[in-house]
């Protein structure tokens, strides 16, 4: 299985910034000499071009050259450098080759990705592109697929990929979040499903498995982008949710089976991830890899 990585492309932060920047190393190295059938790909940075599928030339550019307005700014939450707009391209550009490599060999991972707050003209909560936007995007003009379901496991919604895509007929965004967690104004899914604060394994399982069966129901997908935050865990400062370890391997294996049984490919995103131990965050998306590989490996 493929690993598309950005980590090297490291963003400055002000001493005590909240984003767990470092993760996405550490992601790395804990899977670089555990997970047998890795392949690892520094990822490319999307093009100006790429970027306008899902996002308005205007934007791009301003971001660029670091002339988005201070309230923008300050809405995305880091300070404008150049190396923000390096990470973001590359990071975007790690989903692209994931989803092209997935539907070559059935699954692939982005090391980082799932920005999945960003508007076409605005950024917000970290996120500066929606790489699952672009993604979706890109491999439809590029005449891949037609068809795109984006399966959003955050514990947020999510509101920028909705919003872009709401007119979309072509890609189907299902999103199962905390009902009273950020974004307090909610953009409209195809599909959301909002669970309380304290969700456990059991219920969040339960819903899980409806919202795939309705995605099903519904749509078609050829292409699956999961957004496979660590953020639901019972140890995120952020999450709100009590899902243990074994509960998000669960929710793992449900999305890897459904495209397993239904020959979809599916290209993985980390997104969110906020534990009180940052080690905590790190085990939840090594998880997730690790899963991924397993079913990678018997992808036939």
């Amino acid at each position: 299985m493929r690993a598309f990585y950005s980590d090297h492309f490291v963003l400055p932060l002000p001493v005590g910034h909240r984003f767990p920047m470092a993760k996405y190393r550490m992601i790395r190295e804990g899977i670089e000499h555990t997970i047998a059938n890795l392949e690892f790909h520094e990822a490319e940075a999307a093009s100006d071009g790429v970027l306008a599928l899902a996002h308005h030339l205007q934007y791009v550019d301003l971001v660029s050259h670091g002339l988005l307005p201070e309230r923008v700014q300050k809405d995305i939450g880091f300070p404008w450098s150049s190396q923000m707009v390096e990470r973001s391209r590359r990071s975007t550009g790690a989903t692209i080759a994931a989803c092209r490599s997935a539907l070559e060999q059935g699954l692939a991972v982005n090391l980082a990705g799932g920005t999945h707050h960003a508007y076409s003209d605005h950024g917000a909560g970290f996120c500066v592109f929606n790489d699952a936007a672009v993604a979706a995007r890109l491999m439809q003009a590029e005449r891949r697929v037609a068809r795109v379901a984006i399966v959003d496991l955050d514990v947020h919604q999510g509101n920028g990929t909705a919003a872009i895509l709401a007119n979309d007929d072509s890609v189907f965004t299902l999103s199962l979040h905390g009902q009273h967690n950020y974004p307090f104004e909610k953009e409209q899914s195809d599909l959301d499903v909002a669970l309380p604060d304290g969700v456990n394994d059991a219920d969040y399982l339960a819903a899980l498995q409806q919202a795939l069966a309705q995605l099903m129901q519904r749509f078609s997908p050829q292409l699956i982008i999961y957004l496979a935050g660590a953020d639901p865990h019972e140890g995120d400062r952020l999450g709100r949710m009590q899902l243990s370890m074994e509960g998000l391997a669960a929710r793992d294996r449900q999305v890897f089976e459904l495209g397993r049984q239904q020959r979809i490919p599916i290209a993985v995103t980390m997104a969110g991830g906020y534990g009180k131990r940052i080690e905590d965050t790190v085990a939840v998306h090594v998880q997730t890899i690790a899963l991924a590989s397993q079913y990678a490996a018997d992808w036939t």
